[in-house]
């Protein structure tokens, strides 16, 4: 009951306060409603291609037609090659097909010819439309070689090229019609688009409850509350249990409403079950709230709190892969990363995302797992009342 009592007043002194709930409730919630907007929007945006079509032809309009029925692409004509080629030197679009002339009359003349792309960096929009376009080619000079076929099969004279375009023509309206179709599946081979960021920015501000416990640690020992609270008949493990439970509820809190709000309002689908999202970051919490009491029991001056967010919560960060992926950091930076756990945090999220279990996030999980109890065992054997703040 003790304990109870202490982590009741540890939640109305955090988040029944006008600052506590702001900071701790409603900037992040905020903050992470503009991640979600800004890099889960990464999955829905379309590639701008610029074309160029100097075919006369069936062909290169069926090209067109198909490729202007894919969501992942918007089709932007250009009058000419050269035109096209300045748009894509200044960036106006991500990639840029030129369609040659006389393409429908060299297929049908068994002649070599080919659709010509323009990019000015290999991406990942470039790579899908290059192989779109050389399926969507190779299809055509198929149909061109039934329709040869199928000519020189039915007459033994050499029918002439206008025969071959109706025939032609007449193929490719079947083929538009698309009666046999397939059904795309979502195979989870790799994480969601912006999931890294979305949830790099969600521990970073789970990881305020931080420099939340340690104002409160150090406003007791500056007022002398913690000296009396350790000479009332309340054991000490009480009075570990009752502020262990209070900034657990708080963080419990604060990730059902930031998990809530990102799924069932803003309708982010990061590929991961509630209960499983839920749970990594519980184990990251448990972390944040070991930091918290190790460094709260190291700090004995009220000044020194605020260095918290420049000497701990920003570096972890960086060096976790909040902000970037960890393979861009230099080999010695990603060593580092191993002991910090916004690394394995990140890591069990897009592993599940990628279609993982939970038995394949044992691993970062059990690290987690592992860094919290060393920490709150640290935290809880230096943090005592013995010598009170002295402030500035």
């Amino acid at each position: 009951m003790n304990s109870l009592n202490i982590a009741w007043l540890m939640i109305r002194r955090t988040i029944l306060r006008k600052r506590g709930f702001i900071a701790f409730f409603l900037l992040p919630c905020l903050v992470v409603s503009g991640a979600v907007a800004l890099f889960g929007s990464e999955q829905g945006t379309r590639a701008v291609i610029l074309y160029v079509n100097e075919d006369q032809g069936a062909a290169g309009a069926w090209i067109l037609d198909e490729l202007g029925q894919k969501e992942e692409y918007l089709l932007k004509p250009m009058n000419h090659v050269a035109e096209l080629k300045d748009a894509i030197a200044q960036q106006k679009g991500t990639s840029g097909m030129i369609i040659p002339a006389n393409y429908t009359d060299d297929l049908l003349q068994n002649k070599q010819a080919e659709v010509e792309l323009v990019e000015l960096r290999a991406s990942e929009s470039s790579y899908t439309l290059r192989a779109a376009v050389e399926g969507l080619a190779s299809g055509l000079n198929q149909s061109a070689s039934a329709v040869l076929a199928a000519a020189d099969a039915v007459s033994g004279e050499t029918p002439d090229l206008s025969q071959k375009q109706a025939t032609f023509e007449q193929l490719l309206v079947e083929l538009g019609k698309h009666q046999i179709a397939g059904e795309a599946t979502e195979l989870q081979m790799y994480p969601k688009p912006g999931l890294n960021n979305v949830t790099g920015f969600t521990l970073m501000f789970m990881m305020g409850l931080l420099t939340s416990a340690v104002a409160v640690i150090m406003e007791d020992r500056r007022q002398r509350t913690m000296a009396r609270v350790y000479t009332a008949p309340v054991r000490a493990y009480e009075i570990a249990l009752g502020n262990f439970l209070g900034s657990f509820a708080i963080g419990m809190i604060q990730i059902v409403l930031v998990l809530g709000i990102s799924s069932w309002v803003l309708h982010y689908d990061a590929g991961i079950p509630f209960g499983i999202h839920f749970l990594i970051l519980a184990a990251f919490m448990l972390v944040s709230m070991g930091i918290a009491s190790t460094v709260a029991g190291l700090i004995r001056e009220s000044k020194n709190a605020n260095m918290l967010n420049s000497l701990i919560i920003t570096p972890t960060c960086m060096i976790g892969g909040c902000f970037w992926p960890l393979s861009i950091m230099p080999d010695y930076m990603q060593k580092l990363a191993n002991f910090v756990p916004q690394k394995w945090a990140i890591q069990a999220v897009e592993t599940v995302s990628a279609g993982g279990t939970l038995s394949d996030i044992t691993i970062p999980l059990l690290i987690l797992g592992g860094m919290a109890a060393i920490l709150l065992t640290v935290g809880s054997a230096i943090l005592r009342p013995s010598q009170p703040g002295v402030d500035a």
